[in-house]
């Protein structure tokens, strides 16, 4: 550490010491990006040099080939190149010798070295900055020199390049021979300014650039602890004085009297006299409370400076570390379909032809319009049209029967205002559809290089775009569509996006399938990518009994995380595992948390099963789990209000939709008509707040997914599915029930156990719709019911049996009680 000059510099090392961990970055990684650049840097100067150097000696034999096209120089030559950097070496001279610049770029050669050595070093030789203005200066204004005499003696080319030849050969045509003055008048300019010559300065002008160049290093002293120190003697403050930074003049009170010099080396006197003691007691009192608080309490800056200590020594952590050899899957994994067969099928005939219909509906109802384009997709086209002034966008919606009767296709859809446009849409169906394969939306450069933290891509927009979007931003998605439609192909493909984009230590499935057969196929993830209760045999929820369970313990799951994230300090995972990360945290009380989301394949025949049990958790999930990332992707075919209640459709605001049978139904699932209008196959509309986009999913096959599961399965993994806490038995049993006390039983008791044995079958949801009764009092009499032996014990999602199997049985125990 740097010696004290005075009490003062207490104070400016504390500060000095506690910013210092904030400079720091991570060790290791830093200083390899560092090599890397400055190897790369090393790299560029050597390709200069050479390229240079060889074309002063060979650089008339390579003229022919370096002032070939482009694409003469793909297909070859049989002239073989000279310069020792070959061709790339060869046009790189001549473009900088002969096209623009000429000998002078030869100052760029040591730039690139000496900015290499400070990079990957931490040396500078001279001020690298003041030598950067110095050489972009100096390459043009000799340029421009040289090319003067190019011009007027007719030197070779090469001196003064093409910028300076050009450039002189202007001021010729205006300024005859005095444009050297002109040339000359810049270069004095130059010098003047950035040099700063001064007469008055000329005393102390080697003081001036030494403290110019030296001035980092001199702030160095302060901050590195193994530096050098400071040390002023009292003879010598009358000559160190002018070329003392203004803030350790301050620190330097034992100067008896100021020291006069030019007020253009010091903007204004210094009077430390004046302020001598109050300065002293000031800083005094800080560095004792700056002390104090170090020595007594850990603060937070000293828990950074440990932190920081930490990833020095052991690097960042690294979440992935459990499976260093894990291999993300390849595109090869996905089947290349024949591109040329691929193209949209859409002739200029049939574009013709729709637009003409489209014009001549419209104009039989006093419609006129003043322009219509089109824009082809994989399965629709849109054709966007601006109407003549006066006419109601409400009387062209209205005419969508009229427009699909017309044009003898099916799924015309009018969008009444195109977003961000002044324009109407018309979506009409192509006859030959065009199918998006899922290698080229996966290896598409939009997906590849996206950073969303659950990046999925479904397929394409009607204007042939590849579609990304963030599952966390949505954050939950719900999904509806009929049977055929594509929605178990939708769900595929969202699972397989985010396999090809995050490690398995990142992210976790919950996989619930009470078909057995559509999600099947991810089985042979377990120990990688699934998530279940410690007790489930397999990952892959199939058994609905086990559905409120899993559900449940996800609840269990979402509050022990905010509990962390409570102590850490933090407001959402992405914090959090960000302060994880960087060893901010104690890994004894916290560790890293994986994204989980919960996919429900299909969620009506839940609710015909479960009911409140299932809507009740979802609901909650649906509300709270997003800062703590977990999400949902909830499927069904049947939309309607029973299955999609209110409840679990106020917490889905980003809804997807298949083709769908009725109006009802694409307004029960996207609060808006067209889902009926879809064409099937992929066709779907994805509404994202006030935004609805209609894509095409993208086709992955059985076989494909099959291989990207064998790939990771045969890979090292977890010993076991990531394990989901144990529900509590509070909610899995309803509520204490205790001992039955015939006097205190429900008024509803008598009509509810009749209800259930005519029945036969011992179900809350039952009671609640028949009666008309709330949730909770239907729930009492179930227990009352239960405790009377009338019904048997809670058994999951499936309704209690009924003990009592006659009414004339049921009529006795209702005698006795």
């Amino acid at each position: 550490m740097a010696k004290k000059i005075s009490n003062t510099t207490s104070t400016l090392q504390l500060n000095f010491e506690q910013d210092k961990p904030k400079r720091k970055m991570d060790g290791a990684v830093l200083y390899r990006i560092q090599l890397i650049i400055a190897a790369f840097l090393f790299l560029i100067g050597t390709l200069l040099l050479v390229s240079f150097g060889s074309s002063f000696f060979v650089g008339v034999s390579d003229q022919s080939e370096v002032e070939r096209g482009v694409v003469d120089t793909i297909k070859g030559s049989d002239i073989p190149i000279k310069n020792f950097a070959g061709l790339l070496g060869a046009k790189i001279a001549h473009f900088f010798l002969f096209k623009t610049f000429g000998w002078s770029t030869l100052l760029l050669i040591p730039l690139f070295y000496l900015s290499a050595l400070k990079v990957g070093f931490k040396k500078e030789i001279y001020s690298l900055e003041r030598l950067s203005w110095q050489v972009l200066f100096y390459i043009l204004w000799f340029s421009l020199l040289a090319g003067f005499f190019v011009f007027s003696l007719d030197l070779p080319h090469s001196i003064g390049g093409g910028v300076g030849y050009f450039v002189n050969e202007k001021l010729y045509q205006l300024l005859g021979y005095l444009s050297i003055f002109v040339i000359g008048f810049g270069g004095f300019i130059f010098l003047v300014l950035f040099y700063q010559l001064n007469p008055k300065k000329a005393v102390v002008a080697a003081p001036l650039a030494a403290e110019e160049e030296d001035e980092e290093e001199e702030e160095s002293l302060f901050i590195d602890e193994d530096g050098p120190s400071v040390h002023v003697d009292n003879d010598d403050l009358q000559e160190f004085r002018p070329i003392v930074p203004p803030v350790v003049e301050e620190v330097v009170p034992e100067m008896e009297a100021p020291v006069e010099v030019p007020e253009e080396v010091i903007p204004e006197p210094i009077v430390a006299e004046e302020k001598k003691e109050d300065d002293l007691d000031f800083t005094y009192k800080v560095a004792d409370v700056a002390d104090e608080v170090i020595e007594e309490e850990p603060t937070p800056v000293s828990r950074e400076i440990k932190a920081n200590d930490l990833v020095e020594q052991f690097g960042l952590y690294d979440p992935t570390a459990d499976l260093p050899k894990y291999q993300f899957p390849t595109i090869d994994l996905l089947k290349e379909y024949d591109q040329k067969n691929q193209t949209s099928q859409v002739t200029m005939d049939e574009l013709k032809a729709n637009k003409e219909k489209i014009v001549e509906t419209l104009l039989n109802y006093g419609i006129g319009i003043q322009k219509i384009e089109a824009t082809i997709g994989p399965t629709v086209t849109l054709y966007e049209i601006v109407p003549k002034a006066g006419v109601r966008v409400s009387k062209i919606t209205s005419l969508e029967d009229d427009l699909s009767l017309s044009l003898a296709a099916m799924g015309v859809r009018i969008i009444g205002q195109m977003p961000g446009k002044d324009t109407i849409g018309i979506e009409v169906a192509n006859k030959n559809r065009e199918m998006v394969p899922v290698r080229a939306v996966i290896g598409s450069e939009k997906f590849q290089k996206s950073t969303f933290d659950l990046p999925i891509t479904l397929g394409k927009t009607i204007s042939n775009e590849i579609f990304v979007a963030d599952l966390a931003k949505m954050p939950h998605l719900l999904m509806a569509g009929a049977t055929g439609q594509g929605k178990s192909v939708g769900l595929n493909m969202l699972l397989t996006s985010l396999i090809y984009k995050k490690h398995p230590a990142t992210l976790k499935f919950v996989l619930v399938d009470p078909k057995k057969v559509e999600l099947s196929l991810f089985n042979k993830l377990e120990r990688h990518f699934l998530a279940c209760l410690p007790d489930s045999a397999e990952a892959i929820i199939t058994d609905t009994k086990k559905v409120v369970s899993t559900l449940n313990s996800l609840c269990k799951e979402m509050d022990l995380r905010y509990d962390k994230l409570k102590d850490a300090g933090c407001r959402n995972i992405k914090e959090y595992n960000q302060k994880f990360i960087n060893r901010r945290l104690n890994p004894n009380e916290h560790d890293f948390m994986p994204y989980i989301v919960l996919v429900i394949d299909e969620l009506a025949d839940l609710m015909l099963t479960a009911g409140k049990e299932v809507e009740h958790p979802i609901a909650r999930l649906a509300q709270l789990a997003r800062a703590i990332g977990i999400h949902l992707v909830v499927a069904t075919q049947r939309p309607s209000v029973n299955v999609i209640t209110g409840t679990i459709k106020a917490n889905f605001p980003a809804r997807l939709s298949f083709k769908v049978m009725s109006k009802i139904d694409s307004r029960t699932i996207l609060d808006a008509g067209g889902a009926d209008q879809l064409v099937g196959m992929g066709d779907m509309l994805l509404s994202m707040g006030s935004e609805v986009i209609r894509l095409q999913c993208a086709f992955v096959d059985t076989p494909e997914v099959e291989d990207i599961c064998d790939f990771i399965g045969n890979q090292q993994g977890y010993t076991s599915a990531y394990l989901l806490p144990e529900p509590d038995s509070e909610e899995m049993g309803g509520q204490d029930r205790g001992d039955f006390d015939p006097s205190d039983r429900d008024s509803f008791f008598d009509e509810a156990a009749r209800l259930v044995v005519m029945h036969q079958q011992g179900s809350t949801s039952l009671i609640q719709r028949k009666l008309k009764l709330g949730y909770n009092r239907a729930g009492r009499l179930i227990d009352q019911l239960e405790a009377a032996g009338i019904v048997g014990s809670f058994g999951g999602s499936k309704a209690r049996e009924v003990l009592v199997k006659s009414e004339t049985e049921l009529e006795e125990i209702l005698k006795n009680l």
